[in-house]
């Protein structure tokens, strides 16, 4: 019999997560994109989970990427909309359409930053937020997610 395929979770990173270890450091860390992508592969194998990573610095692409994880049956979302998160209600539509269990990470904290970045309306079609954790953020979101989703640990 056919092993079938693990199950998928979207891995989205907003503008300018393509630009990690090189944009303000002090505030994002050294950590490149490529280092959050091999942390979530690693992270999401742990739970016999396949992470799909993609980064786009375009709103309608990112929303695009939504779609296709509903029209693939992904398991999850973890994403970084980056500033999109302060001013993307359309991102936040396609969120709430697909009805995908979602864990919105920022890798500063928000909340410590301008008072625009204080409202995320991806956080709000999401069921938890993790932000100010550098790109550990993205390892404690797939284990939230695994938690939610009833992926166990594989030892």
């Amino acid at each position: 019999m056919a092993q079938s395929p693990a199950a998928t979770i979207y891995v989205l990173n907003g503008p300018n997560l393509n630009m990690l270890g090189i944009r303000e450091p002090e505030k994002y860390g050294h950590s490149s994109l490529a280092d959050v992508e091999k942390l979530c592969v690693e992270t999401a194998a742990q739970f016999g989970l396949t992470a799909d990573c993609r980064q786009s610095n375009r709103e309608g692409e990112l929303i695009e990427f939504i779609h296709e994880a509903h029209a693939k049956k992904a398991v999850g979302i973890i994403i970084n909309a980056g500033g999109y998160s302060h001013t993307s209600i359309a991102l936040h539509d396609a969120l709430v359409a697909v009805k995908i269990p979602t864990v919105e990470v920022h890798i500063s904290n928000i909340h410590a930053r301008e008072s625009f970045r204080h409202h995320s309306f991806t956080a709000m079609a999401a069921f938890a937020s993790l932000c100010g954790f550098g790109i550990d953020g993205y390892r404690l979101a797939i284990n939230g997610l695994a938690a939610k989703i009833g992926a166990k640990a594989k030892t």
